[in-house]
């Protein structure tokens, strides 16, 4: 694929892979029939073929950019599951389609979500500023900055100080680190603002950070629990959770693997299944599955998880430039949009060492695609290849 594609996407989308070594020995893939899908007469614009082929896309992995792929297509336009790979390199065992992974900035859709609903009850007011939730913690200098800003990284708050080291081996030797979500926003507030809030829009974590501080702060319950009581639970996600300080990953699971400095000072994959996921918190910790993922998607676009018109948050883009490329903002309350294939296509991606994951849809449903990717730099400055072929299969080419 052209250079100039991968970077039009992957700057509208979360950023997943650049390639990593050869791997040996080349492990069997396996993958269901190839998806026929029907142009649905209800569209507003016609469904692009579904080129190339989903099947052929995950087709012989392991490759250098991933080691296995479990994907799902549904809406009213047809559906198709496949899944290729292995369970780890050691075995060569195939992929399981079952298997949990790390959703990375998936995450927000569901943090959004919970303001959202807490918003329907009128516990948080989108206009009301942060501060004004968290006095303690929000200082002077960010005390314009609203919930809807925090949504929408509109904020104008910059990064906080959490990895240690500049390279990934000093980053996988701080893997187990613990980070506290509060002194994550004292980091990044003792800072200088990146720009006036309601200005331009910068994607970060820390937006998302502070909004679940502000969900504990008015139920006066974990972000954790609200979560899981107003999403997981009623809609029987039952294979998703947020791991809090566990590092490991909690039932089956495919490995994910990550190009590195190894300890002979060669450079190879290593295993990265356990790896702590504190620094993400409300903006980046979840496990999920394929299965439980799709659900969820049905479940939002539906308006069966955010509902009446402040679902509309979630698709409403704000009128700003981005800070760093200058293009129109492309990210509102948890999601974001591209157009693809001559369609609106909204959703989400994520990146966790070893695993990118995401969720995505056409506004009316009729296309959903849900995938997760065991890539081998997962924090790559590129969109991985297996990833954005899969969005560039489901969807068509960016308009």
């Amino acid at each position: 694929m052209r250079k100039s594609t991968r970077t039009l996407l992957a700057a509208a989308l979360v950023l997943g892979v650049a390639a990593g070594p050869a791997l040996t020995p080349a492990f069997a893939a396996s993958a269901f029939a190839p998806p026929a899908f029907a142009t649905s007469p209800a569209a507003a614009s016609p469904a692009r073929p579904v080129s190339p082929d989903l099947s052929e896309v995950i087709a012989g992995l392991p490759r250098a950019d991933a080691t296995a792929a479990l994907v799902r297509v549904g809406g009213t336009e047809g559906s198709w599951q496949g899944v290729s790979g292995v369970h780890d390199l050691t075995t060569g065992a195939p992929a399981d389609p079952a298997a949990r992974f790390r959703a990375g900035s998936v995450t927000k859709v569901f943090t959004a979500a919970t303001v959202l609903q807490l918003t329907s009850e009128r516990r948080i007011d989108l206009d009301r500023t942060a501060r004004s939730y968290l006095p303690e913690l929000i200082p002077g200098r960010y005390a314009t900055v609203t919930v809807r800003q925090l949504l929408n990284h509109t904020h104008g708050i910059p990064a906080p100080e959490t990895a240690v080291g500049d390279t990934v081996e000093e980053w996988y030797a701080h893997r187990f680190d613990v980070h506290d979500p509060e002194a994550m926003v004292r980091s990044a507030t003792a800072k200088p603002r990146e720009f006036r809030p309601g200005t331009k829009q910068h994607y970060l974590n820390i937006g998302y950070t502070i909004a679940g501080l502000i969900v504990e702060r008015v139920t006066g319950d974990s972000y954790e629990h609200q979560v899981e009581r107003r999403i997981l639970r009623p809609l029987g996600l039952r294979d998703t959770y947020l791991p809090g300080e566990a590092a490991g990953l909690v039932g089956p699971y495919n490995h994910g693997y990550q190009t590195m400095r190894l300890d002979d000072g060669t450079t190879g994959l290593r295993d990265v299944s356990e790896w702590g996921v504190t620094d993400g918190w409300a903006a980046g910790d979840l496990v999920s599955t394929t299965a439980d993922l799709e659900r969820f998607t049905r479940a939002l676009f539906a308006g069966r998880v955010v509902r009446g018109p402040i679902l509309e948050e979630m698709f409403t883009l704000p009128k700003v430039a981005d800070l760093k490329s200058g293009d129109p903002a492309a990210y509102s309350a948890g999601l974001s949009m591209k157009k693809l294939g001559g369609r609106e296509v909204w959703g989400k991606t994520g990146g966790r060492w070893g695993y990118n994951a995401a969720i995505a849809s056409t506004r009316d449903g009729a296309r959903t695609l849900v995938y997760s990717v065991n890539s081998t730099d997962a924090k790559g400055q590129d969109m991985n290849p297996t990833a954005l072929n899969l969005m560039v299969a489901a969807y068509g080419l960016p308009d």
